[in-house]
């Protein structure tokens, strides 16, 4: 049987039933019928999800598709349509070096072009949203090929209807609207003007944008690198919360505070972490949080999921005792909860 460990970043996951790789539309959609109605686990490159130790009992399929079409036009820009089982970093330094920009901020996010409209992945003030067009699927309640405008997929923060529907959809391929241009938009995170030595507004070089993001990244260890183990994680475990007016007013003044169109308001998940007693370096067994920054969970020396996740559970605890609220995982769990 196929150990899940060998194929997630988090290098835990026990075997799985079934195990099938597959690399175009016909394969895909074959493996998926062959699956029947039993338990089906989609996988990419394995870095936004946790498996259990005990592994997964129905069929899992990885995809590895990667064709490339595109449409240039000198006003409009550039149209690029890419398989769902591309390294989504690749992409991003293809689209780069054909002259393209807008996804330089999104630079060295792991996993495939199949999981960006996902989670809809985003960093430093943009998110994968802005830039896809249409989103290609195999609806498997249908059994059919189906195509998603950019509204109709319902994209919010870090989610989607894939994500709300996520055993129904299964995704060929993405589509994006890129620009032609050696410049990036107005850089509206500080942190990224701050490295870029511009200020917040102004605009700086796609190439140099995107080796700052890469940059800050490693600096984080939100990069992966096989040689360190304070990398081997799935980036950041939780997402920021979004939370009511009235108790983002009860968070201490200097808590960030991100006014949402709705009324509410994100703050950092990462600062709640840190100001509720979570640190660098805490570990449970072979689970650690990193060295880098408090939001990866990383498997620092031989952990198990069962580690990793009472590592999250604990950090879970802390923020909810201290501030009263509940960290959501970005990461996605399989096989595991954090109640």
């Amino acid at each position: 049987m196929t150990e899940l460990s060998k194929y997630t970043s988090f290098r835990v996951g026990g075997p799985a039933g079934k195990f099938i790789e597959v690399a175009t539309d016909s394969e895909i959609v074959s493996a998926i019928e062959s699956a029947g109605s039993g338990p089906l686990l989609i996988m990419g490159a394995g870095t936004n999800i946790l498996v259990s130790d005990a592994g997964f009992e129905g069929t899992v399929i990885r995809i590895s598709n990667n064709d490339l079409e595109a449409e240039i036009d000198a006003c409009s820009g550039a149209t690029l349509k890419i398989g769902a089982g591309e390294n989504w970093d690749n992409f991003v330094a293809m689209t780069i070096s054909r002259g393209f920009a807008g996804l330089e901020t999104l630079s060295g996010i792991p996993g495939t072009v199949g999981a960006a409209p996902i989670q809809n992945i985003g960093a430093y003030g943009h998110e994968a949203s802005e830039f896809i067009t249409r989103v290609r699927t195999y609806d498997r309640k249908e059994k059919k090929l189906k195509t998603f405008t950019n509204q109709e997929c319902s994209f919010s923060y870090r989610s989607s209807r894939f994500k709300s529907e996520r055993d129904r959809f299964v995704i060929l391929d993405v589509s994006f609207q890129l620009r032609i241009g050696e410049e990036t938009t107005p850089i509206i995170y500080a942190e990224l003007a701050g490295a870029l030595g511009i200020k917040v507004g102004e605009k700086a070089s796609v190439v140099k944008t995107r080796k700052a993001t890469l940059e800050l990244r490693a600096k984080k260890g939100m990069l992966l690198d096989p040689a360190d183990r304070d990398s081997w994680s799935a980036g950041s475990f939780f997402t920021n919360p979004i939370i009511d007016e009235k108790i983002a007013n009860q968070l201490p003044p200097e808590a960030p505070r991100w006014p949402q169109p709705d009324g509410r308001v994100k703050t950092s998940a990462a600062w709640l972490m840190e100001n509720a007693g979570v640190h660098k370096g805490d570990s449970i067994q072979g689970a650690r949080i990193s060295s880098k920054h408090v939001l990866a969970l990383t498997n620092a020396g031989n952990a198990t999921a069962s580690d990793i996740t009472a590592l999250a559970r604990e950090a879970q605890r802390k923020v909810a005792e201290v501030f009263g609220i509940t960290l959501e995982p970005e990461v996605n769990l399989i096989g595991l909860n954090l109640q």
